[in-house]
């Protein structure tokens, strides 16, 4: 879990990716590489996702490749077996997150009050994810849990954008934000992986920017 951070720290942004077709995963996953963010969260909201992650894994063994949107023990062992390597879930679901630390898979449950902060400190958590950012309150809220959890570092998602990347990556108590702007569902039905590429370059420089 400790280098997981590192590594997704070090990415300062994670792309939030839905694929509706596993056609996409490989040119999706070449255009976010060559743009400098090896890294992807793919969502287990459509059919698509076990297949592409099998995919993105396999031909980009490097590359950060985890599950979102899980919300069973039955996912978590399909994206695993594809090839996930850490496990993001919306909100804080006891079973799978037992059932991850059991396995020692590194698993990101969604927290956004002190309640599920607590659950998760009681297991050994160190990040979690803060989900829907935007919605509840972003950076003022994730300030005001990481007061009396001190050891604990979140992963902020939904309404995070280019706009308000500086907010979120300037606090300290932020591993890396979730994202979409740069793989939203249109650029890639279209097919517009240099568009993406483009847009993900941008993003990382904006990052390196705002962490020095």
């Amino acid at each position: 879990m400790e280098k997981m951070q590192e590594q997704l720290q070090k990415l300062g942004v994670v792309p939030v990716v839905v694929l509706n077709d596993a056609k996409d995963a490989l040119p999706l996953a070449k255009a976010l590489v060559e743009g400098g963010l090896p890294c992807a969260e793919v969502t287990f909201r459509t059919d698509a996702a076990e297949e592409s992650i099998r995919q993105m894994s396999q031909e980009y063994p490097s590359m950060l490749v985890g599950a979102g949107t899980v919300l069973t023990i039955e996912q978590v062992k399909r994206a695993v077996g594809a090839g996930a390597k850490f496990i993001v879930s919306p909100g804080f679901d006891p079973e799978i997150v037992d059932y991850c630390l059991e396995q020692n898979i590194p698993v990101f449950p969604g927290c956004i009050t002190p309640s599920e902060v607590a659950q998760a400190v009681k297991r050994g958590l160190k990040v979690v994810k803060f989900f829907p950012a935007e919605q509840f309150g972003g950076v003022a809220t994730i300030k005001a849990l990481a007061a009396p959890y001190t050891m604990v570092k979140f992963m902020p998602t939904g309404g995070v954008s280019a706009k308000n990347l500086k907010d979120y990556l300037s606090c300290d108590k932020i591993v890396a934000c979730g994202g979409s702007w740069m793989v939203k569902g249109d650029l890639i039905q279209a097919g517009a992986f240099d568009k993406i590429c483009e847009m993900t370059k941008e993003a990382v420089a904006l990052a390196k920017e705002i962490r020095g």
